[in-house]
C-alpha cells in the first residue's frame, strides 16, 4: 500500500465517522433548545400560578379588612349613640 493510497483510507475513515457525531451535536443542540423552551414555559406557568394567588390572597385580606374596619365603625356608632342617649335620658325636659 502507497502512501498516498494509505492518506485515502484514513481521510475516509475520519470522514465516515465524524458524520454521526454531526448528526449527534445537532440533535444534542437542537434537544438543549426543547428543553431551554421547556423550562422557560414551566417557569411562566409557575409565575402566573403564583401571581394569581397572591392577587387572590391580598383581595381576600383586603375584604376580611374592610369587613373587620366596618363592624369596628358599627360598634363605634352603636357606643356612641348609646352614650348620646343615656345623657339625654338623665336631662329633663324643657317647658
Amino acid at each position: 500500500m502507497d502512501m498516498r493510497t494509505a492518506f485515502l483510507s484514513i481521510a475516509l475513515f475520519a470522514m465516515a465517522i465524524s458524520v454521526p457525531l454531526r448528526a449527534q451535536v445537532g440533535q444534542d443542540l437542537k434537544n438543549a433548545g426543547e428543553d431551554t423552551k421547556d423550562a422557560a414555559k414551566t417557569g411562566a406557568k409557575k409565575t402566573g400560578h403564583a401571581v394569581k394567588k397572591g392577587a387572590t390572597t391580598s383581595t381576600n385580606a383586603v375584604d376580611k379588612g374592610a369587613t373587620k374596619s366596618t363592624h369596628a365603625v358599627k360598634r363605634g356608632v352603636h357606643k356612641t349613640a348609646t352614650k348620646v342617649s343615656d345623657h339625654t335620658q338623665d336631662t329633663s325636659p324643657r317647658q
